[in-house]
């Protein structure tokens, strides 16, 4: 189950990177900065959900609790690329990494780590009889 749930997770960060450059490429430039941060977590958020919708039967958690465990997986990895590789690896400084967790001026990034956890949860409670 935890090679299948990791499996999923490599493609929902490649569907990451793409969203990001999508928002960078065309959303952004048209929208301006603040509405393209908003439309592409919102996508992104809507891509996670859709993505555990169609793989949670391949992951086949069985129950509930492994649904709520493999968010909690899936969140581990999205924090740790996203915080290890944005700053070991891409060179953005903590500040910068943690600005878009900034409810307060606008930034909807929270929603993103919160529907990672929550979606196969979701998925599984939705697709299981």
């Amino acid at each position: 189950m935890v090679l299948r749930a990791s499996a999923i997770w490599l493609a929902i960060l490649v569907l990451a990177i793409a969203n990001g450059a999508l928002r960078e490429a065309i959303i952004s430039p048209r929208t301006g900065p603040q509405i393209g941060h908003i439309l592409s977590t919102i996508l992104l958020c809507s891509l996670i959900v859709v993505v555990a919708w169609f793989a949670i039967s391949w992951i086949a958690p069985g129950t509930r609790s492994r649904a709520l465990a493999i968010g909690g997986w899936w969140l581990i990895l999205t924090l740790a690329f996203e915080f290890l590789a944005g700053h070991y690896l891409f060179g953005d400084p903590w500040q910068k990494l943690l600005a878009d967790y900034n409810i307060a001026r606008g930034r909807i990034w929270i929603l993103v780590p919160m529907v990672t956890l929550l979606a196969p949860l979701w998925a599984h409670s939705v697709r299981t009889p």
